[in-house]
């Protein structure tokens, strides 16, 4: 790895739910050459300073920001590295490649360690690192997000999954696996990059060294839907609260289809996007290359 002599490139989300803290951490420390942006600057600034030599960057921010920087190192066909340090709301990717919390920890990594391969998934155009969905997931985040800067992350997750739980709505869905269609009706299809767990309290969390591949999981039945609306609350909570697990069909496979009725609301690392149906999922494998301990 080598980096521009002022330093390596450093870009802070300055909409990140912990911007000021990773500021801090950076400030006056001689390795970096920090940047704080608005999310729209984020990826063309990405791409100028690999454009410009840099062949490791860091980035600041929540799971949709590193999904953002991802993309634009992606477009430049490896030519670049990538660091994290954790700077959103919810950390899962960094979590999940072992990233320490500890800032002074994970500047350490940014410099020293060792890029390795990542997958990642991608519906139509767009990259994700984490998971996609459609259904009552893309509902719950909306809600979050329309009540998060009145009450906050935790609050606001509590009361959207009250609203949920009464506002559950199931889609028709057609998805089509190795070949084969499934016709569901369904409140929520789910899609993660790598194996994930099937059971309570860790549902939908990767698993350590599982298999690679997109992991589909279709919920069958609005009262399991219900469960899982109750299961989303109790981990964005961080509590362990729910025994019981909703019925899925899951499937772990390289790329799927799902055609639905309408152009539709898509949940990706977080975000809700619209996007124009059918729905072309499909696992890039070794996708970036993150710098991890």
């Amino acid at each position: 790895m080598t980096a521009p002599t002022n330093g390596m490139p450093a870009f802070i989300n300055g909409k990140a739910g912990t911007a000021g803290d990773a500021r801090t951490a950076l400030s006056g420390n001689p390795a970096f050459h920090v940047r704080e942006l608005s999310p729209d600057e984020l990826a063309p600034a990405i791409v100028s300073a690999i454009d410009a030599g840099a062949t490791r960057v860091l980035v600041a921010g929540g799971d949709g920001t590193i999904a953002m920087a991802a993309a634009a190192l992606r477009s430049r066909n490896d030519a670049c590295e990538l660091a994290i340090l954790r700077g959103g709301t919810l950390n899962h990717f960094a979590t999940d490649l072992g990233i320490p919390a500890d800032a002074a920890a994970a500047l350490g990594i940014a410099v020293h360690g060792t890029a390795r391969p990542a997958d990642a998934g991608m519906v139509n155009d767009r990259l994700f690192l984490n998971t996609s969905s459609v259904g009552a997931y893309v509902r719950f985040v909306k809600m979050r997000e329309y009540l998060e800067p009145r009450f906050g992350y935790r609050i606001a997750t509590f009361i959207a999954t009250l609203r949920l739980l009464f506002r559950l709505r199931s889609l028709a869905v057609e998805l089509e696996v190795d070949g084969h269609r499934r016709i569901y009706r369904t409140p929520l299809v789910f899609i993660g990059v790598g194996e994930r767990e099937l059971q309570l309290p860790t549902l939908g969390n990767r698993i350590p060294d599982g298999k690679r591949g997109l992991h589909v999981m279709v919920v069958r039945g609005r009262s399991s839907a219900r469960l899982l609306a109750i299961a989303l609350n109790a981990m964005a909570r961080g509590l362990k609260t729910v025994s019981r697990t909703p019925e899925l069909d899951s499937f772990i496979v390289d790329r799927c289809t799902i055609t639905l009725r309408h152009r539709s609301a898509v949940a990706v690392d977080g975000e809700v996007a619209a996007m124009d149906t059918p729905l072309e999922y499909s696992l890039a494998r070794d996708a970036i290359r993150v710098v991890r301990p």
